[in-house]
């Protein structure tokens, strides 16, 4: 059963909370004083009096002063979850490690850490040897292609006069057709490294960001020699992250691809919903848990990876025949009850309850479908009861 904590007035009153203070403490001086003069009244007229203080007498303007609305009780679909400790982890999908692809020495670094770059921003630029070869050797491929079409041109001109032979022509043709393959190749070499062709520093290898993100991770220097491998900048694009959760063997068979989950955090109120968007095929050798994650929204970068979460991850719904809000359950004599619309106010109906599901709970027992109870500023309503309580025991 679904335990439910009695929710204490606030300290400080609202002016409307005053103002429904003072309109509701009208109520009770008549009964009050009509219970001192008959304070040694029959056993019967005692316990008459206890379940009329179980009633509370409010007018439409007393009602709407205070700020009390009403609901219907009504059938639901409840959720049942299962909460797991979870970490935020970058989206591995949108996280790059960045190579220059070529060796060289650092020139200058344009990126700092942290900073947000777009696609294409220029973070750094090396001076290469090797590019500068495969420049000189774009070049070269170029110059010669430009005099082969220049050949070309002079022996199509010849040969349409008749007055070269055909066989000329056609050789100049093939030697363009080479020089203009010879090119290509060329150039394929350069954008392998992400290099473009023309460049007034034969040598100058400019490094660019693959996407847009953020720059998690820096290792470069100005002046630094780098091999092709070193991995200078750690790019991620932290719109989308993931909340990464482990599950034991037991637990497996709640916990599905596509289910919905729901992530927060003690660190802040915050809360992002999501699904489970993979399930590890294998059990870790030292854990014998399963890998899972929920792949989450973040526009406002506010789920930074490394940040401790709690993953409540739906594992079934249920049909549940009366629900009321959560928020609506008081707990009064110590069993939990709702306040109940009745003609000239409202009355304390004692309630069993069953299942919780965020902000809906079931009820078992005590309340009828479509009956009508108090669902915000019910702690009114209860301090009002304990005032008539009080009053009833002098």
């Amino acid at each position: 059963m679904a335990k439910h904590k009695s929710k204490q007035p606030p300290k400080m009153w609202t002016a409307a909370g005053l103002c429904a203070a003072l309109l509701l403490a009208s109520v009770y001086p008549a009964q009050a004083a009509g219970e001192a003069e008959h304070g040694h009244a029959e056993t019967g007229q005692g316990e008459q009096a206890e379940k009329e203080q179980e009633k509370i007498a409010l007018t439409p303007e007393q009602i709407a002063v205070a700020g009390i609305k009403s609901e219907v009780a009504a059938p639901a679909a409840l959720a049942t979850s299962a909460q797991f400790p979870g970490e935020i982890k970058f989206n591995a999908d949108r996280t790059a490690h960045v190579v220059p692809r070529m060796a060289g020495v650092v020139q200058s670094v344009s990126a700092d850490l942290g900073q947000q770059v777009k696609k294409g921003e220029l973070l750094a630029v090396l001076s290469s040897s090797a590019l500068s070869e495969l420049r000189s050797e774009w070049l070269a491929a170029a110059k010669r292609r430009d005099l082969a079409a220049q050949t070309h041109r002079r022996e199509l001109r010849l040969w349409q006069e008749k007055v070269s032979a055909e066989q000329d022509y056609q050789a100049a043709r093939t030697a363009l057709q080479e020089a203009e393959i010879a090119v290509q190749n060329a150039e394929q070499k350069l954008r392998t490294v992400g290099a473009e062709p023309r460049s007034k520093d034969l040598g100058s290898l400019e490094i660019r960001a693959p996407f847009d993100g953020v720059v998690v991770e820096k290792h470069i220097a100005l002046g630094e020699a780098l091999p092709d491998n070193a991995s200078i900048f750690t790019l991620s694009d932290l719109r989308t992250v993931w909340a990464e959760f482990v599950i034991a063997p037991k637990d497996l068979q709640d916990v599905r691809v596509g289910e919905a989950a729901s992530v927060s955090s003690a660190a802040f109120a915050g809360k992002a919903e999501g699904t489970v968007s993979y399930i590890g095929s294998l059990l870790g050798q030292q854990t014998r848990t399963a890998t899972a994650r929920v792949t989450l929204e973040n526009p406002d970068m506010a789920w930074r990876p490394g940040l401790f979460v709690s993953v409540d991850v739906v594992t079934r719904m249920s049909d549940a025949a009366v629900t009321v809000a959560a928020d609506a359950v008081q707990t009064i004599d110590n069993q939990p009850a709702v306040f109940v619309e009745a003609p000239g106010g409202f009355v304390v109906q004692p309630v069993k309850l069953g299942k919780a599901s965020n902000d809906r709970v079931e009820v078992l027992s005590g309340l009828a479908p479509g009956t009508r109870y108090a669902v915000e500023n019910t702690f009114v309503l209860k301090s009002e009861l304990g005032k008539a309580g009080a009053e009833h025991a002098h």
